[in-house]
């Protein structure tokens, strides 16, 4: 199974298992979805990633040892992702990372949709002058905001200002996005392609699990 690490703490059990969710309808691999403690508003800013980090490295180090065979850190970030590879011997997937080598991928113009006032680094250094236009919905400011009832409809404007800048591709660079489906709901309306950071890192992870898988 792929473990999937949240960087946020939640007792939710749907929202918990909703990254894991879209992982395996996807690729159809199970997963099992934990979270860090103690940070009820996630990762918004360089000090709740550092204090974040040793404790994505002890789940990750948790989730090998509980048999997952590759771990995604479902945050666009890409948190304390160097620590944990030096502390595991499976593959770690960081969902920016993914989400960036998907558009890529691609070639085209970027747009960026996030919810810090700039794009994560790891986004910014793979993707370099394809970036035309960066946007945070209005009054979102951690994963929580989006979980309000204007979290999608603020999401949507934004993506359209991103469009309005020459975006030909855009990218989430928050994995908040998925847990609310703002994915689906814009490819409905638009007709550019949506990288969901979590689909992308699931793409990555199911591609090594079924490696893997093939050559036991």
């Amino acid at each position: 199974m792929i473990g999937v690490i949240r960087v946020f703490t939640t007792e939710e059990e749907e929202i918990l298992e909703q990254h894991g969710k879209v992982i395996s309808e996807c690729y159809g691999i199970s997963t099992v979805n934990k979270c860090i403690p103690n940070q009820p508003l996630g990762i918004f800013n360089d000090e709740t990633e550092k204090i974040a980090i040793p404790k994505i490295v002890e789940l990750g180090k948790r989730l090998e040892q509980e048999g997952c065979k590759v771990i995604t850190i479902s945050c666009a970030a890409d948190p304390a992702i160097e620590e944990l590879r030096k502390e595991v011997a499976i593959p770690v997937i960081g969902a920016g990372s993914a989400a960036a080598h998907t558009a890529l991928a691609i070639g085209q113009p970027v747009g960026i949709l996030g919810i810090t006032e700039t794009a994560p680094s790891v986004i910014n250094n793979l993707l370099g002058n394809l970036i035309v236009g960066y946007q945070q919905p209005e009054g979102v400011t951690n994963t929580t905001d989006l979980l309000t009832p204007t979290g999608k409809e603020r999401g949507v404007e934004a993506v359209n200002k991103l469009i309005d800048q020459g975006a030909k591709v855009i990218v989430f660079a928050c994995t908040g996005f998925s847990t609310i489906g703002l994915a689906d709901l814009l490819r409905q309306e638009l007709d550019v392609p949506i990288i969901d950071a979590v689909e992308a890192e699931g793409l990555f992870a199911s591609t090594l699990y079924k490696q893997q898988a093939s050559n036991a």
